[in-house]
């Protein structure tokens, strides 16, 4: 029998820094699911990514909230790349607003796949590993702003707090099955979804012309830039290699020097 691809499931992978690391996977050799929330997108990018990596990237529909859902992808990697390696629980999304008027229905949607969507994603991870004998390796999106609070990003803020916290449950917790659970924290990074939160912090008032928010933060970083998804894949590389396998429970910093602990 030949050997088989280990298998990676990527969350939040159409876009951004999760389609960033799956193309890290892919060029280690790993069989990897795309598991995104938009189809489209999430196909387009399968499409793309399959020009240099035929037969070793597939789609599938994924709300990390939806525990059925993260289970058909995580199935989906066993029956095509014969297990799974890797778990990288990528998904995630912000919506700023002034902390006196942060809402009920913000908070409840951004902790749902912030937070209950990584619980979810290190639970199901495990359980295939477990079931398979892998000494596998799941790896949280964590951010600066679960390491230090900001006004206009409390939910946020406090979703990230929980990936970290859930990183070191979820490393206690699994250690003694050789399971690894370690976290990478972006700062700021140029994505789609830092468009996205631009157009909303100018909609609110907390910015007034586009990029205005993201060069205010692009001031504190010591490196004197803001990210793009390339300068984060190395470390994510790093968690997913054997390098880190005497590591569990930790949380890395990538943000050019913005927060300094």
């Amino acid at each position: 029998m030949a050997e088989r691809h280990k298998g990676a499931v990527v969350t939040g992978a159409a876009r951004g820094i999760g389609r960033q690391i799956a193309t890290g996977l892919l060029q280690d050799g790993f069989g990897v699911v795309i598991a995104d929330l938009d189809p489209m997108v999430g196909q387009a990018t399968v499409d793309e990514l399959a020009k240099a990596h035929a037969g070793r990237v597939i789609f599938h529909k994924v709300d990390v909230s939806d525990r059925a859902e993260v289970k058909g992808a995580i199935a989906a990697c066993r029956k095509t790349f014969g297990g799974l390696d890797v778990m990288i629980n990528n998904a995630g999304f912000n919506k700023p607003e002034p902390f006196l008027e942060a809402t009920e229905s913000t908070w409840n949607a951004i902790m749902n796949v912030n937070g209950l969507g990584v619980l979810i994603g290190i639970q199901e991870a495990a359980r295939a590993m477990i079931a398979d004998g892998t000494k596998g390796k799941i790896i949280n999106t964590a951010s600066i702003a679960g390491r230090t609070g900001f006004a206009d990003f409390a939910p946020y803020s406090a979703s990230k707090a929980v990936v970290i916290s859930l990183t070191q449950a979820g490393a206690r917790a699994l250690a003694a099955k050789g399971i690894t659970v370690n976290a990478f924290a972006p700062g700021v990074v140029d994505t789609p979804l830092w468009e996205k939160l631009d157009k909303d912090l100018m909609a609110m008032g907390a910015s007034s012309k586009p990029g205005e928010a993201m060069n205010s933060l692009a001031s504190q970083i010591l490196l004197g830039r803001v990210a793009k998804p390339t300068d984060v894949v190395g470390t994510v590389r790093f968690l997913w290699s054997d390098q880190s396998d005497y590591m569990t429970g930790q949380v890395l910093l990538i943000d050019g020097g913005m927060i300094l602990q």
